[in-house]
């Protein structure tokens, strides 16, 4: 037996059973969140308009759309959005349905003036919203459009993101993306652009569920 494989059959006698530490939760508490909330996506360069309910919060929206002069949207089919009736309700507007309208979804968000979608958690510390994929969403409808809009409900308003990771049970979703304020890069000499590589302005519709 060779001096490699003495050490190899070693080894493999050690194997002892593991159980990985518990999530670390953060001691972290604000007093009020959603102002917390508030405060940190606006210092990030992002938007809050907020609302006492979710029909208010689609009254912002409608404003929104007028404002930016929306021709085109694509849209989630997210929990948040179930009942928008979006070609209804803004008919308008020609609209693409994540896993809902036919054509070519890259090709659609390559040329939208916005993206909607709802939030999985909104993280007071940092003004992050969490968005994770599963059917009915697409990456791109964050990461295309010039302008992003997506409706956070205070019920999914947490502390931080090490408090939310420890709520979740697997399995976890395939991609989870954190967005906090619109596209933001810096370089060498600390310049900062918005809006090179994604969207120019990130807007959270924060209302009362």
């Amino acid at each position: 037996m060779s001096a490699r494989e003495e050490i190899l059959n070693r080894l493999v006698g050690q194997v002892r059973e593991a159980s990985p530490p518990a999530p670390w939760r953060s001691q972290r508490q604000f007093a009020n969140p959603a102002e917390q909330f508030c405060q940190a996506l606006t210092a990030a360069k992002g938007e809050v308009r907020r609302a006492g309910n979710r029909e208010e919060a689609l009254d912002h929206l409608s404003e929104i759309l007028r404002e930016i002069n929306a021709q085109s949207a694509l849209i989630d089919d997210h929990p948040d959005l179930a009942g928008l009736e979006p070609t209804e309700r803004w008919p308008e507007i020609n609209w693409h349905v994540v896993g809902h309208s036919d054509g070519d979804l890259r090709q659609f968000a390559a040329t939208a003036d916005v993206g909607i979608g709802g939030a999985d958690a909104a993280l007071a510390e940092t003004g992050t919203v969490v968005i994770s994929s599963g059917s009915g969403r697409s990456r791109l409808t964050s990461l295309m459009p010039p302008v992003h809009i997506v409706l956070v409900p205070a019920s999914c308003l947490t502390s931080d993101l090490f408090t939310w990771m420890a709520e979740q049970k697997p399995p976890l979703p395939a991609s989870i993306t954190l967005i906090s304020g619109p596209s933001k890069t810096a370089d060498i000499e600390q310049t900062m652009a918005v809006g090179v590589h994604g969207p120019g302005r990130f807007i959270a519709l924060l209302y009362q569920d």
